[in-house]
């Protein structure tokens, strides 16, 4: 029970994000590999492949809630193939189309795993992203 009443809370948008819509799904989907994910707002344009490069914004937790990291507060979107990210994202980014927003919880074996990343992110740690995909290139 309690799993459920935390999934129907969605996350704080940090500063700059658009809207989720009214409609977004409350429970995760959980996929053959493990990777929990969420449309928040759906997009409107193509889904990614793993071949392509996206342009996103994106904002990531931990579970502790700290962010490790964010587009939003550098105030400036990303670019990078989806190939040469970690395993989750490259899965997770091919499920929202452009202009969508995605909410991806990332297992540490699709994460860093056990060497973690860097000091910001520990080993074994359990990934949180707010995603919204602004291009598909």
């Amino acid at each position: 029970m309690a799993d459920e009443a935390k999934e129907a809370v969605f996350p704080k948008l940090p500063d700059g994000a658009g809207k989720i819509d009214d409609k977004a799904a409350k429970a995760f989907t959980t996929t053959a590999s493990g990777l929990k994910y969420r449309i928040l707002r759906e997009g409107t344009g193509n889904k990614p492949t793993a071949h392509q490069t996206v342009e996103v914004h994106y904002h990531g937790w931990l579970d502790n809630e700290s962010v490790f990291d964010s587009s939003y507060k550098r105030r400036e979107s990303i670019s990078f193939p989806l190939k040469r990210v970690i395993a989750g994202w490259t899965e997770g980014m091919q499920l929202v189309g452009k202009s969508g927003m995605i909410e991806l919880e990332i297992p540490p074996n699709l994460g860093y795993g056990a060497q973690g990343a860097g000091g910001a992110v520990p080993p074994n740690a359990t990934l949180h992203f707010l995603v919204e995909l602004i291009e598909v290139k």
